[in-house]
């Protein structure tokens, strides 16, 4: 498989100079110790966003792009979704992440528990299906496979929360992957607290963590360095992108970095110094890949932008 991305040294060269600009403009930011500095994070994108490119295609896209990592979507309906991805395909896709050195950190799925059991049923078999998916495509150890949990009152539905999401780490048991839950907005697990709450009747299992998304968190009270040190510890994940209130009260999701609400350089610096060493994945809402015209590419490209100068920013390493 022919490939055409940029080169390690060039990507380690514009960090660099992001680092170097914020020395010179970013007083404020403490510099990276010695022992801060074993280790780095990572930067990708989540092919949530790359709806009409295929996932064999957009892996060398995105390390042309300079990006370190990525997250595939295997959401029912989407381009990676287990039952799309022939034998045939796994073996390109594996090849593709391979030659371009892209690392897989996360799997995207929405599987949410319901009263119906052969729905939760069904729910099990395609998170199963997720993990069989990973094994097939690298080698890479601790691959997330994350989901939100749905709607509805959290005292309803907290022990249904409970009692599926430990079938999911159970029912998973010797995959090399992590069962990730993600507060959501307007979900009924929508705050670290609850996330902790459910990992907590579980007794902690190794094996369970969280998705860190502050988009979701903004404008609900929530400031971002006490969340942060809320769930750091538990935190398998990182997604990120920005969120505007409407005129209304609605919130509408942006690409991270274009409305300016998130301090993200912050972001990174405060998991970087709590000893977070995992991905920062960028993710394009549906609210915006929705919309009549949007362009993937572009949109891959003014992610890197604006999360690769915050990193800049934060003065933290990128492996």
């Amino acid at each position: 498989m022919q490939t055409n991305f940029e080169p390690k040294d060039r990507r380690q060269f514009l960090q660099s100079s992001f680092a170097a600009t914020a020395a010179a403009t970013m007083g404020s930011y403490l510099p990276v110790t010695a022992a801060e500095a074993s280790g780095s994070m990572t930067l990708g994108f989540s092919t949530y966003g790359s709806r009409g490119i295929t996932t064999e295609a957009v892996i060398p896209i995105l390390a042309k792009t300079g990006y370190d990592a990525i997250e595939i979507t295997c959401t029912k309906g989407f381009d990676a979704a287990p039952e799309n991805v022939s034998v045939e395909r796994r073996k390109l896709i594996r090849q593709a992440l391979i030659d371009t050195g892209l690392k897989l950190t996360s799997i995207m799925e929405h599987t949410t528990p319901q009263e119906s059991q052969e729905v939760n049923d069904a729910n099990l078999a395609r998170i199963q299906k997720a993990a069989e998916f990973v094994s097939d495509i690298t080698a890479d150890k601790q691959v997330v496979i994350q989901t939100v949990l749905g709607g509805g009152s959290w005292e309803n539905k907290k022990n249904l929360f409970v009692e599926q999401v430990g079938r999911w780490v159970e029912q998973t048991q010797g995959s090399s992957t992590i069962i990730c839950i993600k507060p959501h907005r307007g979900g009924g697990v929508d705050n670290p607290e609850k996330a902790l709450w459910i990992m907590d009747q579980l007794k902690h299992p190794m094996r369970l963590r969280m998705v860190y998304d502050y988009s979701h968190y903004i404008y609900t009270g929530l400031k971002l360095v006490p969340t942060i040190k809320q769930a750091v510890n538990k935190t398998a994940h990182i997604a990120v992108k920005d969120t505007v209130k409407l005129d209304d009260g609605r919130f509408h999701f942006q690409l991270p970095g274009i409305a300016g609400t998130i301090n993200f350089a912050t972001l990174i610096r405060q998991f970087y110094a709590l000893g977070y060493r995992g991905d920062i994945s960028c993710e394009v809402s549906g609210m915006v890949w929705s919309k009549p015209g949007y362009d993937p590419r572009a949109a891959i490209k003014i992610c890197y932008e604006n999360m690769s100068k915050a990193f800049g920013l934060a003065r933290v390493p990128r492996g």
